[in-house]
C-alpha cells in the first residue's frame, strides 16, 4: 500500500511539475542572426508576433530527411495562420548539399546555413539532429523536441499557440 501511495505521489508531483513548466516562465529564444541560403541575414527577434518552428537538421541525418516531408506539411498547413519556420542546417553540413536538398525537395520555408555553429550554440549548444524548438508569438521557447516529434502533438501545440493573443 505504501508503494502505491508513493507512486501516486510521484506521478502527481511529476504532473504538477510538468504543469508548472508548461505554465511557468519560458526561456526567450536567442536574438541571434542567421544567414539564409540566398545570403540574406535575419534575426530570430524579427519573428516575434508569429509562432515559429526552428528545426536543426543535416542532410546526412536519416531522421531529418525522413521527417522533412512532415515538416513541410506542417508548415503548409499553418503558414497562412501565422506559423513561420526556419530550418537551420548544422555547421558540418556542406552548403552545396543543403542548397541541393532544399531545391530538390522544394522546401517552402526559410533555410539557414549555420556555418559557424553560432545559432546552434545560442539555442543551448544543439548537437543532436533533428532538434526542433517551438517558439510562441512572444519569442519564448515553449517546447524542444530531440528526434522526430509526434506530429499530432506538435500540431495541437501549434494550434494552441496560434490561438493565443
Amino acid at each position: 500500500m505504501k508503494k502505491r501511495a508513493f507512486l501516486a505521489g510521484a506521478v502527481l508531483a511529476a504532473v504538477a511539475g510538468t504543469g508548472y513548466l508548461a505554465l511557468g516562465t519560458r526561456d526567450a529564444a536567442p536574438a541571434v542572426e542567421y544567414v539564409l541560403l540566398d545570403g540574406t541575414r535575419q534575426n530570430f527577434a524579427d519573428l516575434r508576433g508569429k509562432v515559429v518552428l526552428v528545426n536543426f537538421w543535416a542532410t546526412s541525418c536519416v531522421t531529418c530527411v525522413k521527417e522533412m516531408p512532415e515538416m513541410v506539411a506542417t508548415y503548409q498547413k499553418y503558414r497562412d495562420r501565422g506559423l513561420d519556420f526556419v530550418a537551420v542546417a548544422m555547421s558540418y553540413d556542406p552548403p552545396a548539399y543543403v542548397a541541393n536538398f532544399t531545391e530538390s525537395r522544394k522546401l517552402p520555408f526559410k533555410v539557414a546555413i549555420d556555418n559557424t555553429g553560432q545559432v546552434a550554440r545560442e539555442f543551448g549548444d544543439v548537437k543532436l539532429t533533428p532538434t526542433t524548438f517551438v517558439l510562441d508569438k512572444r519569442g519564448q521557447i515553449v517546447k524542444r523536441y530531440v528526434g522526430e516529434p509526434d506530429f499530432a502533438q506538435l500540431h495541437q501545440l501549434v494550434e494552441k499557440l496560434l490561438a493565443e493573443g
